[in-house]
């Protein structure tokens, strides 16, 4: 697996994989807390539709480095930026799997997007999941996201194990068999426990300012059913602020649609590519 050292005042090792050849490239970004493997099954199909694949483990996940603090949206930008920027991308796609979609936002806000043809955002947490007085239709209140964190740090293992049931079920329970759910668990596992805490605070950043910004065609994928990062507080907000933005909802799909509703997941995905 190779890797870059990034740039900035807290450089990483992150290990990334890519498929290769001339075909466009589409950078996908991992949501919290797995890898850049949580999107292998999915790898085939989008090189068969002659696509360049290209995922990182995001620091302090799986292979890369794992620093204990200094977590946000403008030091992630800025690795995703040096990965785009190392691989010499142009032209690219950049999908941002849940909080993998603040990556993606803030690197179009921050960088801009001549390299970029497009943007996806899967089950992600744009564009305001905290609520607040100017922001009242948010998920739930800031105060529930420390909650969270902190019970991530008091039991890495087990807050692990809960999340990833909650990942891949609908309200009717779980979608997947278990032995899916138990090759998810053990990437989450990889994560540094003091990072995984940290990172579930910035799941609260205001990302309505970054989404403005776009301005390159945009696809928003998500379960109806979805149980860490509810539809109607997320991407049917998002599809309101971005111009132009096409909401694809997976009907009866859960967080990691990606992989439960994986055909039409990726179907979805490259009809979208393919008629850039």
């Amino acid at each position: 697996m190779p890797t870059l050292t990034t740039t900035g005042d807290a450089p990483v090792v992150l290990h990334y994989t890519d498929t290769g050849g001339s075909g466009r490239p589409i950078v996908l970004v991992h949501g919290w807390p797995l890898t850049g493997e949580s999107f292998k099954a999915n790898e085939a199909a989008l090189v068969g539709a002659g696509m360049r694949v290209i995922t990182y483990d995001r620091r302090g996940f799986g292979r890369s480095d794992k620093p204990a603090t200094g977590y946000h949206y403008d030091r992630l930008a800025s690795d995703l930026h040096d990965l785009v920027t190392h691989l010499g991308l142009h032209d690219a796609v950049l999908l941002g799997f849940s909080m993998g979609g603040g990556e993606v936002l803030r690197y179009c806000s921050t960088y801009g997007t001549d390299d970029v043809a497009a943007v996806v955002l899967s089950g992600s947490i744009a564009p305001a999941l905290a609520q607040g007085e100017d922001n009242p239709d948010g998920a739930m209140p800031f105060s529930a996201f420390q909650e969270m964190s902190a019970a991530c740090e008091a039991d890495h293992p087990g807050f692990l194990d809960q999340f990833i049931t909650n990942f891949y079920s609908t309200g009717d329970g779980l979608v997947v068999g278990e032995e899916v759910r138990q090759v998810a668990l053990a990437l989450a596992l990889q994560s540094d426990p003091g990072a995984a805490a940290e990172c579930i605070l910035i799941w609260a950043t205001d990302l309505r300012d970054d989404c403005a910004r776009v301005d390159v065609p945009t696809l928003l994928i998500h379960g109806d059913g979805d149980q860490c990062v509810p539809l109607a507080a997320s991407s049917s907000r998002t599809a309101e602020i971005i111009p132009g933005a096409n909401l694809h909802v997976v009907k009866g799909g859960p967080h990691g649609a990606n992989v439960s509703h994986r055909d039409e997941w990726e179907r979805a995905l490259i009809d979208f590519v393919n008629a850039l």
